[in-house]
């Protein structure tokens, strides 16, 4: 069995999430995401609409992702690597050569962005809407 991984805050899910989740589950056989805890967003400076809850609970409905784990902080990735048996580390192109010290533990894939997307296009878009 081919184990993947990939992380985020996974808020506001849109279709670039799909995007992302679906192609990281075409590399393997069990998608994991490792999702970030409100407390870790806290430490990161950021702040999600939906709590570590709500949106563990809409992964695990998508049908793409077969594990959520949650991520407490940014050095946790070498023993989730280690602990899942994972093959490849997955995330978007926009953090490319970010997690290369990961190469000794698995593959590491940067997938393209889906154009046009983002949790952040949508908030500002939203607020500019609220505002305007």
């Amino acid at each position: 069995m081919k184990v993947i991984i990939t992380y985020g805050t996974f808020d506001l899910i849109h279709t670039g999430h799909i995007n992302l989740l679906r192609r990281a589950k075409k590399l393997g056989d069990h998608l994991i995401v490792g999702l970030s805890t409100d407390q870790f967003n806290s430490l990161k400076g950021k702040k999600a609409y939906y709590s570590f809850e709500q949106r563990k609970s809409v992964l695990e409905a998508i049908r793409y992702v077969d594990e959520v784990i949650p991520e407490n902080t940014w050095e946790q990735k070498i023993q989730d690597v280690q602990k899942h048996n994972v093959d490849v580390f997955v995330m978007g192109d926009d953090w490319e050569g970010k997690f290369d010290f990961l190469q000794d533990h698995c593959e590491i894939v940067y997938l393209p962005r889906t154009v046009g997307i983002s949790t952040t296009k949508i908030k500002t878009d939203l607020n500019q809407a609220n505002n305007g």
